[in-house]
C-alpha cells in the first residue's frame, strides 16, 4: 500500500471509530495543562496545516523554513469550544486532500528538502516528512481511542 492510501484509509478508518466517543469523552481534560481528545485532534488539524504547505511549498522551493508552535496553535484555534463533529469534519477534510496530494508527488519530488526549523539546520526530505507525517498522526490517534 502506498503513503497515499495509507493516510486515506487511517482516515476513514478513524472517522468510523469517532462515532464511539461521547461527547463527554471528547471533552474531557485530564488537567488543564493537558489536551482533550478534541484539542488532539485539533492538534491534528494544525499539523496538517503545516504538512500541507510543507508538501506544497517544497515542491517548487527547496530548503523553505516551515515551523510553527503547536501549543500557541491548539490555544489560538480554540479547538475545545468547537463542536467536536466540526473538529472531525475540518480533519478529515484536510487529510482526504493530503493523501490527495501525496498520490501526485513525483518521485523525483521525494527528494526535496524542508527546513523544519526544529534544529539548528534541520532539512528534511519531503519522504521523511511525508512518512512521519502518518507516524505521528498514528501516535496521537492512540490517544484519541484510549
Amino acid at each position: 500500500m502506498n503513503r497515499a492510501e495509507e493516510l486515506r484509509n487511517l482516515v476513514l478508518k478513524s472517522c468510523k471509530e469517532f462515532a464511539a466517543i461521547s461527547s463527554e469523552q471528547w471533552n474531557h481534560k485530564t488537567s488543564p495543562t493537558h489536551w482533550s481528545k478534541k484539542e488532539i485532534l485539533g492538534h491534528l488539524i494544525d499539523s496538517a496545516h503545516n504538512n500541507h504547505r510543507r508538501f506544497v511549498v517544497t515542491q517548487y522551493e527547496q530548503n523553505n523554513k516551515i515551523v510553527y508552535r503547536q501549543d500557541d496553535w491548539v490555544m489560538l484555534n480554540d479547538y475545545q469550544s468547537m463542536s467536536e463533529e466540526d473538529v472531525i469534519l475540518i480533519w478529515k477534510a484536510l487529510n482526504l486532500q493530503i493523501a490527495r496530494l501525496m498520490a501526485k508527488v513525483p518521485t523525483l519530488k521525494l527528494q526535496y528538502t524542508c527546513d523544519t526549523g526544529k534544529d539548528q539546520e534541520d532539512l528534511k526530505t519531503l519522504d521523511f516528512l511525508m512518512s512521519d507525517y502518518i507516524t505521528h498522526m498514528e501516535h496521537h490517534l492512540k490517544a484519541v481511542f484510549k
